[in-house]
């Protein structure tokens, strides 16, 4: 019986071959904690729903250049995350941004770059390398925006 790696890397090479069973079996796997992480760093639910759903389309539609040796989550969690963003410097531009609580308006107040990695450290749990590895950047640079982004949590809090 294969275990749950054995199942991912099977939708994996099912949904490249376009089974839409296995593209719904990646889906169900990984919905929860997509819609988590965009939610995170929007706090938005429809935006998190929206950005998660494109993530995992743009994810599917580029299978072709994902690594299959590694895990599809954290894949999955990089467009995520990076498009979290993108949404997030947008709509402050436009200047939509709102405040529910304290330490929601703290966290808005970061810089995307700063909450994203916040968000995925301390909510998603990833290690500053994997992080690195996720968002493309180099480790040196993901451990400055950890830092700053808790100086600055901390003298706002």
């Amino acid at each position: 019986m294969a275990g749950p790696k054995g199942d991912e890397r099977a939708w994996v090479r099912g949904a490249q071959a376009g089974s839409a069973s296995d593209f719904e079996a990646l889906f169900r796997a990984h919905w929860p904690r997509a819609f988590r992480a965009a939610y995170l760093v929007v706090h938005d639910a429809a935006a998190a729903e929206d950005i998660a759903q494109e993530a995992f389309l743009a994810a599917v539609r580029n299978l072709d250049r994902f690594d299959r040796r590694r895990p599809f989550g954290p894949w999955l969690h990089r467009i995520v995350v990076n498009r979290a963003i993108d949404w997030s410097r947008r709509r402050t531009l436009r200047g939509e941004v709102e405040l529910h609580d304290a330490a929601v308006a703290v966290l808005r107040r970061l810089s995307p770059e700063h909450r994203a990695v916040i968000v995925m450290r301390y909510l998603l749990g990833y290690t500053p390398g994997e992080i690195a590895r996720l968002l493309d950047l180099p480790r040196g640079t993901v451990n400055s925006r950890l830092r700053r982004g808790l100086d600055q949590l901390k003298g706002r809090l």
